[in-house]
């Protein structure tokens, strides 16, 4: 498992060591990373912008007799992709997405186009590469009369990611929220973006109502587990409190993703309400995401249950039953070296 310093890697190490027959080795570029202090096996790789970041985890994976890879971090995604075929060779499974498919999951402008020339909902949106079209961007979306959200094309996280709203209270946004608010006026956003160089942006209508994270396990573009939980508590963007709810809408809209983009493994796709009660696409986390782990809860082991389906291990009716309805409640723990 790579990325053994990532906000999720706790739990996701957790769902692994549910099942006894497995060996894991956590990785990080960090070697003081929290998934050295997990009670596992850890080794220390390069960063994946380094030219040997791929070889290494190539020569550990042939050290260490590693039959599968599991990456926790979105860059790893295409660089791992593109040596799929050298793993392989070597023994090794890495439960992934096509490199094309990874390149337009990962890149949210091209996402949003994809959809929508195959006729698959998407919130309205334009993109801008400067200010002013930035400027006709927002406009053309019904701003200041529609709140309008824009966020870099490609990103990590809610890295760059604000509202644009009339109805913003300065002063209370000051006093009684977070220096971590989403909201900017549109002067300061021209302001800022016209300070220098930014990257391609993603402008779209903003979706007001409730906001889904749909855990999905997919076997090259067959849905074979669609789970949804509503995020009803975030901080920085991952979810501390949810519940599992069977919204057939919801599966629905999600299993025609997963087959028009052909992807596989564990998945996370991101939908919320739109003014016109339509549930949307904001993004794509075409990996096992962070708080996949709250699944236990409701008696899913995604994570393991991708690994098996790679290597083509029996999987029990029983691993596939989810318990709808459960809610869960994550915090912040500890380890002491």
């Amino acid at each position: 498992m790579t990325g053994g310093g990532a906000p999720g890697a706790a739990g996701i190490l957790k769902c692994l060591q549910q099942e006894k027959a497995f060996q894991v080795t956590i990785a990080d570029a960090n070697p003081n990373a929290v998934g050295r202090y997990m009670g596992c096996d850890f080794e220390t790789i390069p960063f994946v912008g380094d030219p040997l970041f791929a070889e290494a985890l190539l020569s550990l994976c042939k050290k260490k007799n590693i039959h599968i890879i599991l990456p926790l971090v979105t860059r790893e995604l295409i660089p791992l992709s593109l040596h799929q075929k050298d793993l392989e060779k070597a023994g090794v499974r890495l439960p992934l997405s096509p490199t094309s498919s990874l390149e337009i999951a990962n890149n949210k402008s091209m996402l949003y186009q994809f959809l929508q020339w195959r006729s698959i909902a998407v919130p309205d949106f334009r993109i801008a590469e400067n200010v002013d079209q930035f400027k006709k961007a927002v406009e053309e979306l019904g701003y200041p009369a529609k709140p309008v959200c824009f966020k870099p094309s490609v990103s990590n996280g809610s890295r760059g990611f604000r509202i644009i709203s009339e109805q913003m209270n300065e002063l209370d946004l000051l006093f009684n929220h977070k220096p971590t608010s989403t909201y900017i006026s549109l002067n300061d956003a021209i302001r800022i973006l016209s300070s220098g160089l930014f990257p391609e942006l993603l402008i779209s209508e903003y979706l007001p109502g409730e906001e889904y994270s749909v855990d999905c396990l997919a076997n090259h573009g067959e849905s074979v587990l669609i789970i949804p939980r509503i995020r009803t508590r975030m901080i920085n963007g991952i979810s501390t409190e949810g519940e599992f709810v069977k919204d057939e809408k919801i599966i629905t809209y999600c299993r025609q993703i997963l087959k028009e983009l052909q992807l596989h493994g564990n998945t996370g796709i991101q939908v919320k309400r739109s003014a016109a009660n339509e549930f949307l696409i904001l993004e794509i986390n075409p990996r096992v995401q962070g708080t996949i782990s709250a699944g236990l809860g409701a008696g899913i082991n995604l994570p393991v249950l991708a690994i098996k389906q790679e290597l083509g291990l029996p999987i029990t009716p029983g691993e596939l039953i989810v318990k709808w309805g459960t809610k869960f409640s994550r915090f912040w723990s500890e380890v002491f070296y």
